[in-house]
């Protein structure tokens, strides 16, 4: 089976304080539920979550990292320039050729940035799952 004829996937990446890195305590947790296709590199996403201190600001996939190191942001999940998300919230980005293959390898991460935590309140590791 070629890349090109693969179906799309879909998974669930849970969103937490304690994947911050360092660690944030906040009550707030998400989940962002993803589609992927690995034929055409776009993925889509459905990102839900409650509870966090304050204002959600921002949010993005970040990398190349995997769980427990920090990395720069690679795709705004969030309208860019605007400083406000409400959930849920949902999208769609091609990825880059760098970016796929930090996506495919585990390398990425969603980070939902708030007022109160402006380094990320709730993060979660892009872990798709592994085509046979």
């Amino acid at each position: 089976m070629t890349l090109a004829q693969s179906a799309p996937v879909s998974f669930t990446v849970p969103l937490t304080g304690d994947q911050q890195v360092p660690p944030v305590q906040t009550p707030g947790s998400g989940t962002a539920n993803l589609t992927y296709d690995s034929g055409t590199h776009v993925v889509m996403w459905n990102i839900t979550y409650s509870g966090l201190t304050s204002q959600a600001a921002m949010a993005h996939f970040h990398g190349p990292a995997p769980a427990g190191k920090n990395a720069g942001v690679k795709v705004w999940l969030s309208q860019k320039g605007t400083m406000e998300v409400t959930s849920p919230f949902s999208g769609q980005a091609t990825l880059s050729g760098d970016d796929v293959q930090m996506f495919e390898s585990g390398n990425m991460y969603i980070n939902v940035h708030t007022k109160t935590n402006p380094g990320g309140e709730i993060r979660g590791q892009v872990l798709p799952p592994k085509s046979n």
